[in-house]
């Protein structure tokens, strides 16, 4: 009797171990992954928006078949180096602002019409595409506000603070794509051209008026430095804001598990 007990508790054993390792084996399902790159939704709603869009339709249908989506990437970038070099130069003459303002036109024209180019011809490579085009405007970013802070027209803190911002708002963007499957490009109807545009009116406004100083406090700012000012101000705000809209909206669309009261 007792053999006959201590073979089936052997059995239950080695059955028990069996069970133990298909489940380790077994691959655990996901209640919810994030949400696939390749199907993000584009969110675009700026004030240049309704003129922008046909003009880089009419712009993509007139570019002959050697320019690729990459090559316009490239020409990004190469304005971006034309910006830096630009800002650079005002330190020997502020006539040098023309060419950082002909760099932001350079770089507008790669950097929006790379991926309307790609669609407009139907040869859209969404992961390649979204990695090679975000990796290239943090560089570009990068050249364009350390250019501004090593010009003679903004400080250097505030070119870096203003970076800092831009870099803070692309994390949310990023985030926001992998929970939501949403790729937000504007925010409050700012979008990279119109920031383009600042710049290039800022370029304008120091040209023809120089080094005019506003003091704040025991601080003589320019033209420039308070134009950072505003422009960190509205990057702080909005990442702020947007942070806490989506920890809230996210926390009704997962709410969890609720814990048992006993």
């Amino acid at each position: 009797m007792e053999h006959h007990f201590a073979n089936l508790a052997r059995i239950i054993a080695r059955h028990a171990v069996i069970h133990r390792c298909h489940m380790r084996m077994k691959p655990m399902k996901q209640k919810k992954k994030t949400k696939d790159i390749r199907k993000h939704k584009r969110v675009l709603d700026t004030f240049t928006g309704p003129l922008e869009r046909p003009l880089l339709q009419w712009l993509a249908a007139k570019q002959p078949a050697w320019v690729t989506p990459d090559i316009l990437t490239s020409v990004s970038i190469f304005g971006a180096f034309v910006i830096f070099i630009g800002f650079l130069l005002t330190n020997y003459s502020r006539n040098y602002l023309w060419l950082a303002t002909l760099g932001f036109i350079i770089n507008w024209y790669g950097d929006s019409l790379d991926g309307t180019l790609a669609r407009f011809r139907h040869i859209e490579r969404p992961v390649y595409g979204f990695y090679l085009d975000h990796v290239s405007d943090a560089f570009v970013e990068v050249l364009i506000f350390l250019g501004l802070g090593l010009s003679p027209y903004v400080r250097f803190d505030l070119a870096c603070l203003a970076l800092i911002g831009y870099f803070l708002l692309s994390i949310l963007t990023f985030v926001r794509t992998c929970v939501k499957g949403e790729f937000t490009i504007s925010y409050g109807r700012l979008g990279p051209t119109e920031v383009r545009l600042i710049a290039v009116i800022g370029n304008t406004l120091v040209f023809f008026l120089g080094t005019v100083t506003i003091p704040l406090f025991s601080l003589s700012l320019m033209i420039y430095d308070w134009i950072a000012i505003v422009v960190i101000f509205l990057e702080a705000t909005i990442a702020i804001a947007t942070a806490f809209r989506q920890v809230s909206l996210l926390s009704k669309l997962d709410p969890g598990h609720k814990i048992p009261q006993d």
